[in-house]
């Protein structure tokens, strides 16, 4: 068996919940993501700290023999099957890709009340997260989101491997916003099989995630409006200037339709929303929103440029670096000025961050990036991260090297 990976950031969200057999443990996030090698690696950790191999039970749904199980019945069936020989004590059951069982939620929930089994149970989309779970289980599950690997796992998963990244890290950023942070893409030396097989993931989550759930009735309309999205990710848009966009390339759409195709890109996790936040009134803002990729690759799997737009692509990294480190997101107004994000933690502290490629061609790039933070007149920390090495600290506001900041892990 090859040796995994330890993506120990979200390890150690979980150890604490490892024999809680009152709290259903639920890994969600995009496909081949790694939630999978994760439930693997809790499974080895607990046999490592004295758990017997036969308190262990790991079905995974997606592989045979167990694909033709589809139904409650039939889960509960195959659940009692492989839990008959464990012994006394807690038992740690690991079901992997759930979402494929119709009402899936009524077994889990039984075998939480047998108040034995520590059970871990993983899906690809927010359908594992609505519906029978959300209202029967409320209170009684934690959801821990995968995303894919951050710039610093990229770098530390090529190592483990033996691929020794590039000395140069400018080039090594590129390599991973063209190539994704997919842990199975790792794998393939060349970048055409790098693109093959996140088109292959793609393709995966409609006929996966998306076709079998959803109605679509045009596919031609669907992938256009997929196609705009994607191609636009980080600029302020809403459901009207999308909707006039599309109808002035030709396709015409209900309002009620779009909005029903972006939630399903949505509840695929293929694509992040994010509101925006006016700071004085200290409301959400209705309309405008961004939408930012799970993985940059998803843009570059499904266009043939392979030139970087550092402003919105930097943006995205920073989003599904927050989103993995748990902030809540905004984009906040601030009067006529933005700032591109609001940071929300655990304990409502606030982070307010600036991105952009950089500040020194110019002064009047300086104080376009400077002038929203510093109309924000709290305490709460301020940062411009950019790629630049010669650093412009101003008015108490943090200039920050993006490359170093990603690389090594560092928190907001």
């Amino acid at each position: 068996m090859r040796k995994l990976f330890k993506r120990e950031s979200y390890l150690k969200k979980m150890r604490g919940f490892y024999h809680d057999c009152q709290i259903i443990k639920v890994l969600t996030g995009v496909r081949r993501c790694g939630k999978s090698s994760i439930m693997t690696l809790i499974a080895e950790e607990l046999q490592a700290d004295g758990v017997s191999p036969d308190q262990i039970v790991y079905l995974d749904l997606d592989k045979r023999p167990n694909r033709s199980v589809k139904t409650a019945d039939q889960l509960d069936a195959l659940i009692e099957s492989k839990t008959a020989t464990c012994g006394e004590g807690t038992k740690y059951l690991f079901v992997d890709e759930i979402q494929n069982v119709k009402d899936f939620e009524e077994v889990v929930n039984a075998w939480r009340e047998e108040t034995e089994y520590s059970i871990f149970i993983t899906g690809s989309n927010s359908y594992l997260l609505s519906g029978e779970l959300a209202t029967k289980l409320t209170g009684r599950y934690l959801e821990f989101e995968i995303f894919p690997l951050t710039f610093q796992e990229y770098l530390a998963m090529k190592r483990f491997y033996g691929q020794e990244p590039k000395t140069n890290d400018p080039e090594e950023l590129n390599q991973y916003i063209l190539d994704g942070g997919f842990p199975g893409a790792l794998q393939y030396p060349d970048r055409e099989d790098k693109r093959a097989y996140v088109t292959g993931i793609v393709e995966e989550i409609f006929e996966k995630d998306i076709k079998r759930r959803v109605q679509i009735r045009n596919k031609s309309t669907f992938d256009r409006v997929v196609t705009y999205i994607v191609n636009n990710f980080g600029a302020t848009t809403s459901l009207t200037n999308i909707k006039k966009a599309l109808e002035d390339d030709g396709v015409r759409i209900t309002r009620e339709t779009l909005n029903n195709y972006i939630k399903t890109l949505l509840d695929a996790k293929i694509l992040y929303e994010c509101s925006r936040f006016d700071l004085k009134s200290k409301k959400s803002l209705s309309g405008e929103k961004k939408y930012y990729l799970a993985d940059t690759s998803f843009f570059f799997a499904l266009n043939v440029d392979n030139r970087i737009n550092y402003g919105p692509v930097l943006e995205n990294l920073v989003y599904i670096y927050a989103k993995s480190r748990g902030y809540r997101i905004s984009v906040g107004r601030i009067g006529k000025v933005e700032c591109d994000f609001i940071l929300r933690g655990h304990e409502q502290e606030y982070a307010y961050v600036q991105v952009a490629y950089t500040i020194l061609e110019s002064k009047k790039t300086e104080d376009r990036e400077y002038k929203s933070l510093e109309a924000i007149k709290d305490n709460y920390p301020k940062y411009v991260l950019t790629t630049d090495y010669l650093l412009q600290n101003r008015n108490g506001i943090k200039h920050l090297n993006l490359l170093d900041f990603l690389k090594n892990g560092q928190s907001f």
